[in-house]
């Protein structure tokens, strides 16, 4: 016959009990995982300045690849920079003024 608990209740049995705390350690182990590796790209560091209708600004962006982090660099800048999917886009065409981009190992 199954053990009452407090309230007439069943307790469940030991091994799914067990099972449970090994599935929820599973899942912890994961979103640790997911979120160390969120914060640690390693590959590059990139600066990138734009002056665009008379405003400049500077961003810095880590990214995977040297292309990744420029463009991801350019287009946060141009964010700030422009109003609307027309000036986003010029803004993103424009030369920058300033990149420095460096490996991070």
């Amino acid at each position: 016959m199954p053990e009452r608990g407090v309230g007439g209740t069943t307790k469940p049995p030991a091994r799914r009990r067990r099972t449970s705390w090994l599935i929820a350690a599973g899942l912890v182990l994961f979103m640790a995982f997911v979120i160390y590796r969120s914060f640690h790209v390693s590959g590059y560091k990139c600066a990138v300045c734009i002056a665009f209708r008379g405003q400049s600004v500077c961003r810095t962006v880590e990214g995977a690849s040297e292309h990744d982090a420029r463009m991801a660099a350019t287009t946060n800048a141009c964010a700030y920079l422009s109003s609307g999917v027309t000036d986003s886009l010029a803004c993103e065409r424009t030369e920058p003024t300033r990149v420095e981009c460096t490996a991070m190992n």
